[in-house]
């Protein structure tokens, strides 16, 4: 397992990208990187800007989809109940 310093520059960006995705969970980046909650908090500190950071913080806190417990949905992503499949690339018409 890697320590928090010991990432590449292109893996703190990637850690970065999923921490500010809405429907990545901790857990993902957990299973991926390594790194706990806590630690992808200290990490976006480090890493941002105070004002990102504080942006980050308020945007994720209390968000469901970011902890795979809380999620509405069991598996998978998300699909609205209005999407048409891919095959044959339809848009519905109203």
């Amino acid at each position: 397992m890697k320590t928090m310093n010991s990432f590449s520059m292109k893996e703190v960006d990637r850690i970065i990208e999923m921490a500010w995705e809405d429907r990545t969970p901790f857990e993902a980046i957990q299973f991926q990187f390594g790194l706990r909650e806590p630690e992808v908090i200290a990490l976006m500190r480090r890493e941002l800007k105070s004002s990102s950071f504080k942006l980050w913080r308020k945007r994720v806190q209390g968000r469901a989809t970011k902890h795979s417990k809380k999620r509405v949905f069991v598996k998978g992503r998300f699909k609205c109940s209005r999407q048409t499949t891919i095959s044959n690339n339809k848009i519905a018409k109203r």
